[in-house]
């Protein structure tokens, strides 16, 4: 007695639907696996950068800090001394001084509004910056700007570079550990000038005007 083997899609119908369901599994695992591979080579990449672009502010933070580091703690800028004035005794007279009357103590600018660690390191980046621009010969923004870069200040904090005849002026924003030290600087050869100056307390840097 021979047994008939059906040939109609019905008696088919669960080989071919295990057989899908194999290939369904084998192409979630394979795109899964391409997904997590995809992750895995995008984070590492995506950290790199980051790290990349916080790396020149660090350098520059520690700059500020070795050329400050002998320098004595931000505080206060001191204001002059005022004191009630003198009361001359009844009949005495005053006589006038026999010596030149001495100036008047400045009540603005960086004398009185930079504090001691700013005024310090102030000194010290006036004569680094000043001593590589003596002998820059034709000082152009983009040379001025590459001993600016050389020297450990980054672009972020160097502003209206631009030249005039042969003088490049700039200014650098110093402010750190909430000082207000910035340096205004003429880049010309030996009458290259670089002195500080006083920047906004908070902010956006704006430089004073010269």
């Amino acid at each position: 007695m021979r047994t008939l083997v059906s040939t109609s899609p019905v008696a088919r119908s669960p080989r071919r639907l295990r057989l899908t369901l194999a290939v369904a599994a084998l192409t979630t695992l394979a795109l899964t696996a391409c997904g997590t591979e995809k992750t895995d080579a995008d984070g590492p990449q995506s950290k790199h950068v980051d790290t990349a672009g916080a790396r020149p502010n660090a350098a520059f933070t520690e700059m500020l800090s070795q050329v400050a580091q002998s320098c004595p703690p931000s505080a206060a800028p001191e204001a002059p001394p005022i004191g009630p004035a003198e009361t001359l005794s009844p009949g005495s007279v005053e006589t006038p001084p026999s010596e030149a009357i001495e100036p008047i103590a400045p009540t603005a600018g960086p004398e009185v509004e930079l504090n001691a660690r700013d005024w310090c390191a102030g000194v010290r980046h006036e004569q680094r910056i000043a001593q590589e621009l003596w002998d820059l010969a034709d000082p152009t923004p983009a040379k001025v700007r590459a001993i600016l870069n050389d020297l450990g200040y980054i672009d972020e904090r160097i502003h209206d570079l631009e030249q005039s005849g042969t003088t490049t002026r700039f200014f650098v924003d110093l402010r750190d550990r909430g000082g207000r030290l910035c340096l205004d600087g003429s880049a010309a050869g030996e009458q290259t000038v670089v002195e500080m100056c006083v920047a906004p307390a908070s902010g956006p840097f704006t430089p004073e005007e010269r």
